[in-house]
């Protein structure tokens, strides 16, 4: 199988089976087969060839717009506007307030018509696989938490439909710059509204209580950027003139909103960044620090999905090297666009 980042010209065939997902990292011991399956390696590809996408890029650049952008983008703000009409409910917890539970409720009902309604036809038959990542991308129900786990979900599905052919190489600047910000606008506001807990986070140690994906992404934004150095980041008046422009900086941003205290007492890691040279070291060490933090860790890697499109099969040794010239490849014609 040639998966979309390392050539946009193979998408999974026509006659492809596609298949339930179901979790199958059961056990500690199960991760090195993760660490080895097709999965690890196209999921980690496409986080790497989107982070060479992003380099240089603004959030509210001109890019284009296909119908399939425009219809997720649509998808997304259908879901964000669930929340007026799903009120949080008096309760005597302040944590995971349990209307979270009917906003799920009517995502898993509302999903496949949905997602029918977003898409083509001739990408319905994936629906059945690739809906399970959209649906576990807004958090768990039952604990009403959210965190990376759940951001990986919803990257999956990015991922996903570009190897369905839904999404195509024309659309890559808009998925991180447009899509992927509405993302994070919508879990924010669910965030908020229902007061998640965030799932599995390590407190002061961990880089953020619920996302990591943005601050790779914005970190790339931010390479050669003439005025904002990793040192400035926290100024106010780089906060309220960038935020809509880097992930980065719009993740510095939520945080201040909703937390208190010293930023170097609360945000330890991310102040620790501010010491740190340039932005391009910056992002190499945050994807290695996601690599460490996020896909080697069994409490986040047990609750992925696997099936055809993100298969547990180990991958071959050759396709690894191969596949990282290819994201070489990409990343040249990325920073061509």
């Amino acid at each position: 199988m040639v998966s979309f980042f390392t050539d946009y010209s193979h998408v999974l065939s026509d006659d492809h089976q596609f298949v339930i997902p179901k979790r199958a990292i059961l056990n500690i011991e199960d991760m090195v087969m993760w660490e080895k399956s097709e999965a690890y390696f196209e999921y980690f590809g496409f986080i790497n060839a989107m982070n060479e996408v992003a380099t240089g890029k603004t959030c509210r650049g001109q890019y284009p717009k296909s119908p399939a952008v425009e219809a997720i983008l649509a998808l997304l703000t259908t879901f964000k506007g669930w929340v007026s009409e799903i009120p949080p409910i008096e309760q005597p917890q302040r944590f995971g307030n349990k209307a979270f539970r009917t906003w799920y409720d009517r995502l898993k009902k509302e999903i496949d018509d949905l997602l029918h309604f977003t898409l083509a036809d001739r990408f319905h038959i994936a629906l059945t696989e690739l809906k399970y990542y959209l649906q576990e991308g807004f958090g768990n129900a039952t604990r009403i938490d959210y965190g990376t786990g759940h951001e990986m979900s919803f990257c999956m599905f990015l991922c996903g439909l570009f190897k369905i052919g839904a999404f195509t190489e024309q659309d890559k600047l808009a998925v991180v710059c447009y899509i992927f910000p509405r993302y994070l606008d919508v879990v924010r506001h669910l965030q908020r509204v229902y007061n998640m807990e965030p799932a599995g986070s390590r407190g002061v140690w961990a880089l953020d209580d619920y996302q990591f994906i943005p601050f790779i992404w914005g970190s790339a934004q931010l390479i050669g950027h003439p005025h904002l150095e990793p040192s400035r980041f926290m100024l106010p008046e780089f906060i309220s003139k960038y935020s809509n422009d880097y992930m980065f900086i719009s993740c510095i941003e939520y945080i201040l909103e909703v937390k208190i205290g010293p930023f170097a007492e609360h945000s330890n890691q991310l102040w620790n960044i501010s010491g740190i040279a340039s932005w391009e070291k910056v992002n190499t060490g945050l994807l290695k620090m996601y690599k460490g933090e996020v896909l080697s860790k069994f409490p986040v890697i047990q609750h992925v999905l696997f099936g055809s499109v993100f298969s547990i099969k180990q991958a071959e040794q050759q396709d690894s090297g191969r596949r990282g010239n290819r994201i070489s490849d990409l990343a040249n014609q990325s920073n061509a666009t």
